[in-house]
Parts: C-alpha cells; sequence; structure tokens
C-alpha cells in the first residue's frame, strides 16, 4: 500500500484480473486497457477509483487526501456497477447488456427516474446508452431499469 493512502486499498494485478473478468461476464468485454495505463484503488466501501500510475512519484505522506482519481464504479456482492464515467469508458466496447433508449426515456433517465423497460436480452447491470453516448448504468429488475444517477447529476427541468 502506499504511504498515505489509508483509506484505499491498491488493487493488485490478481484483484485487477476478478474486475475484468466481472467487466468481461457482464459486458462482453474487458477493461479496455485501463490495467495498463491505470492503477486501481478500492475505498473501503467497495469503490473503485482510476488512478494515474504517476500517483507513485508523488509524497503523499505530507499530503490530506479526501478524494483521489475518477470515479470508477462499486464492487459489491461479486458485481460491479459502473458509474457514469466508467460507462463511458467500457460502453464502446460492451457487446452485451448495452440498453438503447430513445429521447424520452433519455429524459427521464437524467432526471433520476426508473424506466419501464425489460429488454429480454439483458440481465444484471447494464450500460444505457442514448444515440452515441454512454450515460450511465442501471439495473434490470421486475420489469424496470432501476436508476442509479445521483441526486447531485441529475436534471431538474430536461
Amino acid at each position: 500500500m502506499l504511504k498515505g493512502l489509508s483509506k484505499w486499498k491498491v488493487l493488485n494485478s490478481k484483484e485487477v484480473r476478478a474486475l475484468a473478468d466481472m467487466v468481461k461476464q457482464q459486458w462482453g468485454c474487458g477493461l479496455s486497457g485501463l490495467s495498463e495505463s491505470c492503477g486501481f484503488l478500492e475505498g473501503k466501501t467497495g469503490d473503485i477509483f482510476l488512478i494515474s500510475r504517476d500517483i507513485e512519484r508523488l509524497d503523499l505522506e505530507r499530503l490530506r487526501i479526501d478524494s483521489l482519481g475518477l470515479y470508477f464504479g462499486e464492487q459489491k456482492n461479486s458485481e460491479l456497477r459502473l458509474s457514469i464515467e466508467g460507462s463511458q469508458l467500457i460502453g464502446k466496447a460492451a457487446t452485451k447488456n448495452v440498453v438503447e433508449i430513445d429521447d424520452a426515456e433519455f429524459k427521464d433517465w437524467i432526471r433520476g427516474n426508473d424506466l419501464e423497460k425489460s429488454p429480454s436480452d439483458c440481465s444484471g447491470f447494464v450500460i444505457i446508452r442514448h444515440n452515441s453516448d454512454f450515460i450511465g448504468c442501471g439495473r434490470c429488475k421486475e420489469g424496470k431499469i432501476l436508476n442509479f444517477v445521483p441526486k447531485a447529476r441529475r436534471v431538474a427541468n430536461a
């Protein structure tokens, strides 16, 4: 573990491979070269962050760090829920569990509403795509896609 990073655990290559396996199983693709160019950190609650490997050059002992890197997603119960940015990084290479939504559904999604949609070829966590944009990750459950857009990122008047 890097000194000064007591809040985070640096994932070793075996743990990164397990993360890549989750991505492969859920979305049919790998980590799109991220494991070669980035380091992975896990927070105490299962949050996964991407960081530059150049962080090793910094003297972290002298810094108070509250946040670090790009929030990639949350690992919980052997599943991975991608953040909006995580869906953008993985989405282009994904070959399954990607749900295309129309303009009306897009407006509902960015307002934080669940979608009344039950794609037959999807299960678990899905990447949401509107036109060519990847806009987040939801969970298929009981005829709906559950929305995980944080309140701070929702748009009230879309």
